[in-house]
């Protein structure tokens, strides 16, 4: 069976790994991605000696890379990144990888990646038209259409997170950590001394502040929802990013909410569902998306 090497770069930690072709791993490791401290250049070295030592070990027929930023796909290259990785943008990936190796490699934006796990097998497995959305430090969404990832003419297609919703911007108003944000505001404490865990444990045992502060952030969510719903109408959202594992406490105040902002015509369509693949979603998207885009050169 083919093996392929599978590569997620995020802000915090490189997650690696060798994957057959039936999307079964062999083998997996993490370590840090030291993104402050050693930037773009930092990262190349890390997911080179990744390779390096997987190709002595294995026989890999090619390089499926995840990573957080903007990515020209065609060219396999960083078009942006966030200050949070300095020296990032610009970074070329494929080419760098193809003439070090000589293996075939293909890269893709991490929260596409997410999107294309779910895709082929997960949370929206066989939906014609799917969003999915990673809730974390931020929001990013990726809008899939008969299995494909909906670029957009320049590649910023769904960064949603840069939505405008009624105080700003949806990121700044819906990912996580705004609830750590709110809750610290309504008790006067710093919002260093606490964590997204403490807020939903405490509301849990019925913490009046710390419930308020995640239903504002489930009415903002819904609203942001909503509101790619008119334009696109997907089957399912899927939604994903560190926050989703509390799904059994969110779900239900999320689906409230959405139901709240789309008119029922609409919302009766919708399916809301919660991401299967949390860890090794970047990784196994990368796998999908390499085969894809191998199948169609």
């Amino acid at each position: 069976m083919k093996q392929y090497i599978c590569i997620d770069i995020g802000g915090t930690s490189i997650k690696y790994g060798m994957i057959q072709e039936d999307g079964s791993f062999l083998t997996t490791g993490e370590m840090p991605t030291e993104a402050m401290e050693k930037g773009g250049p930092g990262i190349m070295e890390k997911i080179q000696n990744i390779a390096e030592k997987y190709i002595e070990e294995y026989e890999p027929v090619g390089i499926c890379v995840s990573t957080a930023g903007m990515v020209d796909c065609e060219e396999g290259k960083i078009t942006y990144a966030a200050p949070l990785i300095p020296d990032y943008t610009g970074t070329e990936i494929k080419k760098t990888m193809e003439q070090r190796f000589q293996l075939p490699c293909e890269v893709e934006n991490d929260v596409n990646c997410a999107g294309l796990a779910e895709n082929f097998a997960g949370a929206s497995k066989d939906a014609k038209i799917s969003l999915c959305l990673t809730v974390g430090t931020g929001i990013g969404g990726a809008i899939l259409i008969d299995n494909k990832v909906f670029h957009g003419f320049s590649g910023s297609g769904c960064e949603v997170g840069y939505m405008h919703l009624p105080g700003g911007e949806f990121q700044d108003l819906g990912a996580s950590s705004i609830l750590v944000k709110k809750t610290a505001e309504y008790k006067k404490i710093p919002a260093e001394s606490i964590n997204g865990k403490y807020v939903f444990e405490n509301a849990k045992k019925g913490d009046k502040d710390c419930i308020r502060a995640i239903d504002e952030m489930a009415e903002v969510l819904g609203m942001g929802i909503a509101n790619i719903c008119y334009v696109i109408n997907p089957e399912v959202v899927v939604l994903g990013g560190g926050i989703m594992a509390q799904q059994e406490y969110l779900g239900e105040r999320l689906r409230k909410s959405l139901d709240k902002y789309l008119i029922p015509s609409v919302a009766c369509h919708t399916r809301l569902a919660f991401a299967k693949h949390q860890n090794q979603a970047g990784m196994l998207g990368a796998f999908y998306n390499f085969k894809s885009r191998q199948e169609n050169h």
